[in-house]
């Protein structure tokens, strides 16, 4: 009974030591809305790295871990998921408050819609169709700190980021601001400095890589707000890959070994022991 007890100790911290977000200022995660979870963080040469499967739809989410304000400037396959443009750290982004989270399911449309992020082949991704392919496969978050104390008038102009929490509201340190901007903000992922974007040398994928397509158009409540940077250089950059699950094996970055968990119950009876001569 205790060595059982201990190996199930064992087997639960095994298990929770799985990462599902990364990042310090900021949590990152990468939610699969067609299967419902978070998808497991992988970690190879120093850079992280998501499964998705084609077809299925995902959004990122980012929750603050600080008690200010931070502007998330966001990219995926290095394109601003704001703008449409190529994404840089100096472009806008979204406001995410102290201790909340927001969470960024598509392509900014307009203030009110986005069209989805789903997962497809690279030749389908909407970074390849207008004519960016490089830098698809991967998702960057730029965080920026706000600059403190904020001024009552702006001299100079702001960086322009979206806030979903109405213009009655937000206000600096109230609760109804805040858990607006957590329920009803929409986003995506970023690209990093070409530095990071670098890949290292790896096997010939299995199957064909992934990007990230434009997808179905649906409701995401945002409106502008002024936000002035600590500094020009971001307090922090998060990076994530992304492929096929089969590629990322291939590449060495899943171990083989996870492709199977083991199965606690591999057979419905108990056998025969050998005979004894």
């Amino acid at each position: 009974m205790t060595r059982l007890g201990a190996l199930t100790g064992l087997l639960f911290l095994v298990a929770s030591s799985q990462a599902f977000a990364i990042g310090s200022l900021a949590d990152v995660a990468i939610y699969d809305r067609s299967g419902a979870r978070l998808l497991p963080v992988y970690t190879s040469d120093g850079r992280y790295y998501v499964a998705g499967r084609t077809g299925g739809e995902y959004e990122i989410r980012i929750r603050n871990n600080t008690g200010g304000d931070l502007l998330a400037v966001v990219s995926v396959d290095g394109v601003n998921v704001v703008s449409g443009e190529t994404a840089a750290p100096s472009q806008g982004g979204y406001v995410v408050a102290a201790w909340r989270s927001v969470t960024i399911a598509g392509w900014r449309k307009s203030v009110s819609r986005v069209a989805a992020f789903y997962f497809t082949e690279h030749d389908n991704a909407y970074a390849t169709l207008t004519g960016r392919p490089d830098d698809v496969g991967v998702i960057g978050v730029a965080l920026f700190r706000r600059k403190m104390p904020p001024p009552a008038d702006l001299d100079e102009p702001a960086t322009r980021g979206f806030s979903s929490a109405p213009n009655s509201a937000r206000r600096e340190g109230t609760r109804d601001a805040r858990s607006k901007l957590q329920g009803d903000a929409d986003g995506a992922a970023a690209g990093a400095s070409a530095e990071n974007a670098q890949r290292p040398a790896a096997p010939q994928p299995m199957e064909k890589s992934l990007g990230t397509g434009h997808g179905r158009n649906e409701t995401s409540l945002v409106r502008y707000v002024s936000f002035e940077r600590e500094s020009d250089a971001p307090n922090e950059v998060i990076v994530m890959g992304y492929d096929t699950r089969a590629n990322l094996v291939a590449r060495g970055i899943i171990p083989t070994r996870s492709e199977r968990d083991p199965n606690p119950f591999p057979s419905q009876f108990v056998p025969d022991p050998p005979p004894r001569w």
